[in-house]
């Protein structure tokens, strides 16, 4: 996984189709896709918090996969959709090189004080 963006409320990320993401077939692992999805949640709410004082943990995350992919990238656009003082709430779209939609997920991250 490689980060192109993080700002405020959003995260890009890209990740390689190839062996090491493919499920037993030679497809995209849909645990792949969901990695890829949490891991763009999560540094987007750490972007947004005070990580002195608080750190972040997924709490619930859900995946359609809409479409499989063989091989070449898969670039993950996060949005922030709900920006709480405890959780925050992501969407996560997955899609190819041609823009074509593999992967739509949702994932809620909690948000806590760090413990001294």
């Amino acid at each position: 996984m490689e980060f192109v963006e993080i700002s405020e409320g959003k995260v890009v990320m890209t990740m390689p189709v190839d062996e090491r993401t493919h499920q037993p077939l030679g497809y995209l692992h849909g645990g792949a896709s969901v990695a890829l999805a949490e891991t763009a949640a999560s540094v987007g709410t750490a972007y947004l918090i005070d990580q002195k004082t608080q750190i972040c943990f997924g709490l619930e995350i859900n995946a359609n996969h809409i479409k499989a992919k063989r091989e070449g990238i898969v670039t993950a656009t996060a949005q922030a959709v709900h920006r709480g003082r405890t959780t925050m709430v992501w969407q996560i779209e997955i899609r190819d090189e041609q823009e074509e939609l593999i992967c739509l997920s949702r994932c809620t991250v909690a948000v806590m004080p760090k413990k001294a």
